[in-house]
Formats: C-alpha cells, structure tokens, sequence
C-alpha cells in the first residue's frame, strides 16, 4: 500500500510555493512509495505542517522553522521506505 502525504501550508503567509517544491521534490524521490502528496491550504494563520498517513511528521510551530529538503527527505524515507537510498541526499556536508 502506497502511503499518503499532506502539506498544509498558510496562504495568507505566501507558502504555496515552497509547499509545491517540497510535494515535487517527494514526489520525485518517492514516486513508488507515494501514492499521493496533497496540497491543504490552512484557515489557521501561519500554519505549514506535514502529515505522513494522517500522522503529524514535521511542523514548522513546534520546530521554529521550515525543514530542509534533505532532512524532510530522509524524514519520510525512514517512515515508508527505510532501506532506500536518497543518493546525495544521504551524504553529510563535505568539510570546507
């Protein structure tokens, strides 16, 4: 069974595009493993959360800030697929 994704993303704040880069993104990585990445405009101010199978999984209140890519990658490949690899995305930062 494939596993469903919801982005809810504030309007009034603008986030509709970052919420569709982050559903393309997912969905590219995980075009087996996803079988939708729905988009949820918010009537709560501020609000941008993501929920994997109606479970919350990442929510930019309780963190403070919005999620990178690569985290929210490797987030959700430890919840639907754990044995996949994100290729560069699995990678740590290289030492300048």
């Amino acid at each position: 069974m494939k596993a469903r994704l919801t982005i809810e993303y504030c309007p009034k704040c603008h986030w509709l595009l970052r919420a569709a880069y982050m559903a393309q993104e997912l969905l590219t990585s995980f075009e087996q493993e996803l079988e939708e990445v729905a988009l949820r405009p918010s009537e709560i101010a501020g609000r941008f959360t993501i929920s994997l199978q109606d479970e919350a999984i990442f929510d930019r209140k309780r963190e403070g800030g919005f999620i990178e890519i690569k985290v929210l990658k490797q987030l959700v490949r430890d919840k639907i697929a754990p044995g996949k690899s994100l290729g560069h995305s699995d990678r740590s930062a290289a030492p300048h």
